[in-house]
């Protein structure tokens, strides 16, 4: 088993998953036809490091039927959505970091590089942040795309009509925002001085900034196209038009989506690959077979019951990744009312076994909701500070926490259990979700409670978790940023991914004052006292922190993971295998 230590201290933002797609639409617009060639690349532009020993190995790259070079990857089934405003899972998420780019992006290092901006400067009181596009950008179907189009992009976040759930994370630090996510669009103070130049304003300095302009909910979205077919532009290669290294080519539900090498990109000639190909499969044993047969060359899905026999296999990777595993509660729910029962089903569970056994060692107990990698306004690691340094829960102590969690259970009103209702707990079969549940169904009888397993498809888990449609929920973020907002605004009581509906007060004071101060100390305090609140009245439950494990073969070189959760294959390449050391390589250095 590889374990590799990975950066986690980045300031940047890697690209989240999203979400659901809406409705029919309008009348399509026209098949894409993108121009044969792509337009210069700026001189001083420069394309994301590459491996200079893959690139000399010129090994014969294995190609399909009709002599294209298409890598096939697994990273889950078919997409609730990939939307940019919409999208907040992990797999729509890689999609769309290879369909489009954002002003600007992140490297392999984890450092903020320019992307569809070539450079781009902040003004002395970091209000005003000015971003200047390359010359000559197209869109996927061969038009000009200008700043008009971010100008388009980003009101569109703000619309209520849309109800993007990333909105108010990516674009409340921005001027005329309450106004704009109110319907007043046009208060948005995000403005195209002339086609390759986009000012925003900011109604307070917001040092990550940068990071949300690399971040795909904010990728330009092309305004005749989506107003023509309303949410159904993002369901049909015809009218899925993207600026990115790829586009959308073919999407077979159940089976594929192919993105084709975008020849209109900036930076094509830098873009080995002729396509990319999410196979869409759920049942992680069928994408193991998958890759046995080489069918697909990499697969984020393995069996877990197969990772003892994988441990020490070359092509066997776990990467700590920022974030962490966590349930949510049903707030709106009355059972769950009692701060006193929602800490007893927290304390009633065995963090250590469900790491160190259930999970194999691949995640680690969770003491806190912030883990490793979130970092301090100071640069220090933000769990240091935490809770006085000392974990919220002892991980280790497991028999005291389960007598407390019986004690409040008492406490509350329920001894034993006693008239505590029936309650369910809704996770889709993927990973180690299903064997958590079951374990918990053990956990919380221990408290007297009944708890029914209820298993959905991917699809319809999603929108279940969102629109409350559950008692107890599976639920999980990986960081797109390592600023600790990224993951405490979930808990705002109107942040839009904030599934549980915790609604507090004093929470969202400390989460106001940490958006507005000027003072690094005073923000720090605010953070802390977010945290403080949250696991003083369990918020949400959490479990274990996260790491990423995946097979890819030694054929892929040139690709990279971050810890982010996200594995970036637009500059890889295909070989014959020779590479194996050069494709470890390049992952060890982005890491």
């Amino acid at each position: 088993m590889k374990k590799r230590v990975v950066a986690l201290l980045m300031a940047a933002v890697m690209v989240a998953g999203l979400t659901a797609c809406g409705g029919s639409g309008n009348e399509s617009a026209p098949a894409q036809e993108p121009a044969a060639e792509a337009p210069a690349a700026d001189d001083g532009a420069e394309a994301p490091a590459e491996d200079a020993e893959a690139e000399d190995a010129e090994a014969e790259a294995p190609a399909a039927s009709d002599g294209s070079k298409i890598l096939k990857v697994q990273i889950g089934p078919d997409p609730e959505t990939i939307d940019p405003a919409l999208n907040s899972a992990v797999d729509g998420g890689n999609m769309l970091l290879h369909a489009f780019e954002c002003l600007l992006v992140v490297d392999q290092d984890g450092q903020l590089a320019p992307g569809q901006a070539e450079s781009w400067e902040t003004s002395e009181d970091g209000l005003t942040w000015t971003f200047h596009l390359r010359e000559g950008l197209k869109w996927s179907d061969g038009s000009d795309l200008t700043a008009n189009d971010f100008v388009y992009s980003w009101k569109r976040v703000c619309d209520p009509n849309v109800a993007a759930p990333y909105a108010e994370t990516v674009l409340s630090m921005v001027a005329g925002y309450e106004d704009a996510i109110g319907g007043n669009l046009d208060a948005l103070q995000v403005v195209a001085e002339d086609d390759r130049t986009l000012v925003v304003t900011l109604n307070a300095p917001c040092s990550y900034f940068g990071s949300l302009a690399a971040f795909a909910t904010l990728s330009p979205v092309q305004q005749a196209t989506v107003e023509a077919n309303g949410d159904a532009w993002a369901i049909a290669p015809e009218t899925y038009v993207s600026n990115g290294p790829f586009y959308m080519t073919e999407w077979v539900e159940g089976s594929h989506i192919l993105f084709s090498k975008n020849p209109n990109y900036w930076n094509a000639d830098a873009i080995k690959l002729d396509g990319i190909q999410f196979a869409l499969i759920e049942d992680s044993n069928a994408a193991y077979s998958a890759y046995q047969t080489e069918e697909v060359l990499f697969i984020k899905d393995v069996p877990t019951e197969e990772i003892p026999s994988l441990e020490g296999n070359g092509d066997f990777y776990v990467d700590p990744i920022i974030g962490t595993y966590y349930i949510s509660l049903n707030l709106n729910n009355e059972a769950f009312a009692d701060a006193k029962v929602r800490r007893a089903l927290s304390l009633a569970i065995d963090r250590e076994y469900v790491g160190g056994t259930l999970m194999q060692g691949t995640y680690t107990a969770a003491g806190n909701f912030m883990g490793p990698g979130w970092t301090d306004t100071d640069g220090t690691p933000f769990i240091d500070k935490a809770n006085g340094g000392n974990a919220y829960i002892d991980t280790t102590n497991f028999e005291a926490n389960l007598e407390e969690a019986k004690a409040l259970m008492e406490e509350a009103g329920y001894p034993n259990g006693e008239g505590f209702p029936s309650i369910s707990y809704t996770t889709n079969d993927a990973g180690y979700h299903k064997v958590v549940a079951e374990y918990l169904q053990q956990a919380w009888a221990e408290l007297g409670i009944d708890l029914q397993v209820n298993i959905v498809e991917w699809s319809s888990f999603t929108p279940m978790r969102r629109n409350g449609e559950y008692d107890v929920v599976r639920n999980g973020w990986v960081g797109d940023y390592s600023d600790p907002s990224n993951m405490l605004d979930l808990l705002y009581s109107t942040n839009g991914n904030n599934d549980g509906k915790f609604n507090n007060a004093d929470y969202d004071a400390a989460m106001d004052t940490s958006r507005t101060t000027l003072d690094a100390a005073e923000r720090s305090e605010a953070l802390h006292t977010a945290e403080d609140i949250l696991m003083e009245e369990t918020a949400c439950i959490p479990i274990a922190y996260y790491n990423d494990f995946w097979l890819q073969s030694d054929k892929i070189t040139g690709s990279w993971h971050s810890p982010y959760g996200y594995w970036y294959f637009m500059y890889a390449d295909i070989t014959d295998g020779a590479g194996a050391a050069d494709a470890a390589e390049t992952t060890e250095a982005a890491e």
